[in-house]
């Protein structure tokens, strides 16, 4: 990166303390976010607003899995600035059949909605598999349930967090939407036995990210998409964060070989850019959709559609689900060597890893903090975990270094 030009109104004239001190009596509390004020980033590096450098390994959640401002990214961006940005739905615009197209054929899937956020997306998911319950199942009228996982994180708005088991995201904010059943995740058993005729979907994140990178077990995700098939039900995969490559393949189901009926989409579909979120599914089960049910302004607007599209052409080569397989065999590797030398545990696929550290060296905040300041942002999940997501464009050697400093801090 070069370096920033300042001047006298510019915020990098302002020092993070500062910066900092000033979003207090303005911004609401909703996040505890860690004390660095980044201004600028390119690739897997950003830079705050006195010049420190920091190794980006959360990459916004796999929002930035291409890394920050990638060139063919930005590129498709500034093209689509120049010509069109909104029209709303109320009319065609020439960038969204490519994108839906591209995006159903790099899924395996049928027909797309296109959103905006994940939580849009969720939410979306939600009412298709209602609709089809009751058209196409025959579920009476305002019957239909929804099964979920426990320790599951779908979005914060009022219906997800009614079927979430945090109580920081559900305390003071009811009361609930009904109509969701929540079992242990990796337990097909208390699937099955929540699964009944009213029963529109299985809804699961085939890999928990904010529980903290939990794997299931292998066969538990064939075994849903079995389930669901003989119960006659939808299997709804939220991959909004294990999805478009971040585990070493375009979707995490795919490490199974399982087709969901339905696939939810998001963060790294906007590259860092802008928000765009997609439900994927069959013919059969987004057909229930018609005009007036169901909408966005934002939702498949031009600019969204082009970068949305430069973001398949990216994985239509398979070079970055390859660069995930090949990388997240070192961050494997890395992180054993770390186990009984602060690391209690791990659990990783491709360039994801949920890091249990030894509660007796601090919180995974305290760690945290501490790998900021040796030039590494990462975050925290629950207790004692941090979790590792880097953008997919970084090299061996900066993942080799963030596992050294790393042990550094737990040293």
């Amino acid at each position: 990166m070069t370096a920033p030009v300042r001047t006298q109104d510019s915020p990098e004239t302002r020092g993070s303390e500062e910066l900092i001190r000033a979003e207090e009596p303005v911004l609401a509390h909703n996040y505890h976010p860690l004390p660095v004020v980044v201004s600028r980033a390119e690739g897997t590096w950003v830079e705050d607003v006195e010049g420190r450098r920091y190794l980006d390994m959360l990459a916004g959640y796999s929002a930035l899995n291409f890394g920050h401002r990638h060139p063919a990214l930005i590129e498709a961006a500034h093209r689509q600035l120049d010509r069109l940005t909104l029209t709303s739905r109320a009319f065609h615009n020439d960038r969204l059949a490519e994108f839906a197209e591209r995006l159903a054929a790099l899924t395996g899937m049928d027909m797309v909605l296109p959103m905006n956020t994940g939580a849009e997306a969720v939410e979306s998911g939600v009412k298709v598999a209602r609709k089809w319950a009751y058209d196409v199942k025959g579920v009476p009228a305002d019957r239909a349930t929804i099964v979920v996982a426990a320790d599951n994180f779908h979005g914060r708005t009022t219906t997800i967090v009614s079927f979430s088991t945090d109580e920081t995201a559900r305390q003071g904010f009811g009361p609930f939407t009904p109509g969701f059943r929540i079992v242990p995740y990796n337990d097909l058993a208390a699937l099955e036995a929540a699964v009944d005729e009213t029963t529109a979907a299985v809804l699961i994140e085939p890999i928990q990210g904010e529980a903290g990178v939990i794997i299931p077990d292998d066969g538990y995700l064939a075994g849903v998409r079995e389930l669901t098939r003989r119960k006659g039900c939808l299997f709804v995969a939220d991959e909004i964060q294990s999805g478009l490559g971040r585990t070493g393949s375009t979707l995490a189901v795919e490490h199974e070989s399982v087709v969901p009926d339905v696939v939810l989409l998001g963060k790294a579909l906007g590259g860092g850019i802008v928000p765009v979120s997609a439900v994927v599914g069959r013919r059969e089960v987004l057909g229930v959709l018609h005009p007036g049910e169901h909408g966005s302004t934002f939702g498949g607007n031009p600019l969204a559609a082009a970068v949305g599209t430069a973001v398949v052409e990216l994985l239509e080569t398979g070079d970055f689900q390859r660069r995930a397989t090949e990388l997240g065999a070192i961050l494997r590797d890395g992180l054993t060597g770390l186990v009984g030398k602060g690391v209690v545990g791990f659990r990783s696929r491709g360039l994801w890893a949920g890091v249990d550290i030894d509660p007796a060296l601090g919180t995974g905040r305290e760690i945290s903090e501490r790998l900021m300041r040796e030039g590494i942002l990462a975050k925290d999940t629950h207790g004692s975990t941090i979790r590792l997501a880097p953008p997919l464009t970084i090299t061996a050697e900066e993942l080799e270094g963030a596992l050294g400093s790393l042990e550094k801090v737990l040293r």
